[in-house]
Order: C-alpha cells, then structure tokens, then sequence
C-alpha cells in the first residue's frame, strides 16, 4: 500500500469508533470511513498537519450529515430500537483504555445519546470519549469554545437524569464471576427453569430486545423478575434446538452470541449488580447482526459453560 493509505489504515479503527458513537450503526459507521477515504484520496496532503486531526474532523461531519436521516429512520422503527452490537475485543472500535472510552460505547449509554441533538452528540462524544478540549471541538465543528461549553453542558444536562451502565473497573476475577453467573443463567432459560431463573435477576430487572419486526421479540420492554424470567424462558426454550451460545466481549462488556451453524442468530448484553443480572439487551434484528457476524466469524469463542472459566 502506499504511505497515506497506511496512514489511513492506522487510523482507520479511531475513525469508525467515532462514527459508531455518533450515529450507533456499524454499517453507516463503515460507509461514513470509505467516504472520509475517498475525501483523504483526494486531499492535498501537504496541507494535512495532523492527519487525525483532519480525519476526525471530515468524520464528524460525515456522520452528522447522516443523523438526520437515521433518526427519522427510527422513529418509524418497528418494536425497540437498539444500537448494532460490535465485538470490542477485536480493537473495532480503536483504543477503550479509559473508562470513558469503555462506558461511551456502552449499548446503554448509546441509546441514550439517540435523545441528544446531532451537535449535543458530537461535542459530548469527542469531549467524553476522545478527550478533545473545547478548542479542539470548536474547530472541529465550525464553531466558538464558547458555544462548545454551552452544548456540553446542555448534553450532559439531558443525560444527567438517566443511569447509563459502566464499562468502567472490570477485573478478570469480575469477569470470570460475570461468565459463571451468565452461564447458570443461560442453562436455566434453556431449560425453562423459572425458579433458577429468577434466583438470578434482580427484582427490578428490565429487557429490551430488537427485533426489528423480522423477528419475534417482545417490542416493548419487559419489567420485573417474574415478567422477565418467563418471557426469557419461552423465548429461549422455544429457539434452544440447534443454538450454540458462546461469551465474547461486546461494547466493551462480556456478552453471549448465539450462533446457529457458527453464524451469529442474536446477541445478549446483560448488565449487573452485585451477583444478580439487573437488565438484558438483546439484539435480533438480522440487519444489526451482519457487522458482527462479519467479526464473529474470524475469531474464536468460549463457550457457555457453568465453570467454563476455571
């Protein structure tokens, strides 16, 4: 290749997790990076001081030119809309050192930026997500620092009120108790034990599935210990034949693929507290898995299995 296209490259997952925050789709992330290719082809190079500086900037504002459309899209969404589902342990979506990097690509905090204006969403991504001074965002977005404050502080305003889980702190020894607990919680489902299944949910714990209205899934979310474990355990029992289930790091939490002939069928988020499963995200929609299944299927899974991590 030649030396821009390297340049590119190198960049080229920083690129797509910032389209991925800002718009919550993989594959319009993944058209927003071949467009910003095609910019970066024909660009004068020599102009070009700080080539992510550049990048990040025709990113930006690639993906906004795309959030109106995408939100329109999804107010005629059938059931719940959930962001598509991306394997974090393939380094998609660029560097998630820092908590902040972790949480803001978290299934729970994207949904919430889906309430943000499309300004809102650029600054709170690149000040929370990839640290950007109010300077730097103002350049980015044709703007003043003074302005880029005032729009911080309205997003955070408009998310303050709403928990979003943290990706933030996970240990090995977390994630090996959290692949235990899912797996007991999976075997349970499968085989439509109630009991077992609601030893396992907090009292409180809520599901929210996307299906798209392509398959059958609830379309709204399911509430409570009782509602959720049947609802889990029809659903499961009733698909179990033929499904494999595998851990894998989604978002940047520890998630469970099913996998139908080694391609993936659906994916759950679950999220935790203390040793209970608190909320579940699944997601269905054939047309959210096609970027993961993409991933899945160069990669290697453990499988689901109580006691598999020891």
């Amino acid at each position: 290749m030649a030396p821009e296209t390297d340049e590119f490259e190198a960049l080229r997952p920083r690129m797509f997790g910032l389209a991925y925050r800002l718009l919550g789709s993989a594959q319009d992330a993944e058209d927003v990076v071949q467009d910003a290719f095609l910019r970066w082809q024909g660009a004068d190079r020599a102009a070009v001081r700080n080539p992510w500086a550049w990048l990040a900037k025709v990113v930006t504002n690639l993906a906004l030119n795309r959030l109106s459309s995408a939100r329109v899209r999804r107010e005629r969404y059938v059931g719940q809309w959930l962001p598509e589902p991306v394997l974090t342990t393939t380094g998609a979506l660029g560097p998630l050192e820092t908590a902040e990097q972790r949480e803001s690509v978290s299934l729970a905090l994207l949904v919430l930026l889906e309430r943000l204006k499309p300004a809102e969403r650029a600054v709170y991504v690149l000040r929370e997500a990839f640290g950007y001074g109010h300077r730097e965002v103002a350049e980015v977005l044709g703007t003043t620092e003074a302005n880029s404050r005032q729009i911080h502080r309205r997003a955070r305003a408009s998310l303050e009120d709403a928990e979003a889980a943290s990706a933030s702190e996970i240990s090995d020894e977390d994630r090996a108790r959290w692949r235990d607990l899912v797996a007991r919680f999976m075997a349970a489902a499968r085989a439509g034990d109630l009991r077992g299944l609601e030893q396992l949910l907090t009292a409180d714990v809520m599901s929210w599935a996307d299906g798209g209205g392509r398959v059958g899934t609830a379309r709204r979310p399911v509430l409570g210990r009782d509602r959720v474990a049947r609802y889990l355990a029809g659903g499961l029992t009733r698909f179990a034949a033929g499904v494999d289930v595998v851990f894998d790091e989604v978002n940047g939490v520890p998630a469970v693929l099913a996998l139908v002939d080694g391609a993936v069928r659906g994916v759950l988020v679950p999220e935790f507290s203390a040793e209970r499963i608190s909320a579940l995200r699944i997601i269905a929609n054939p047309d959210k898995l096609a970027f993961i299944a993409r991933q899945s299927a160069a990669v290697s899974h453990p499988a689901v299995s109580p006691g598999s991590h020891r």
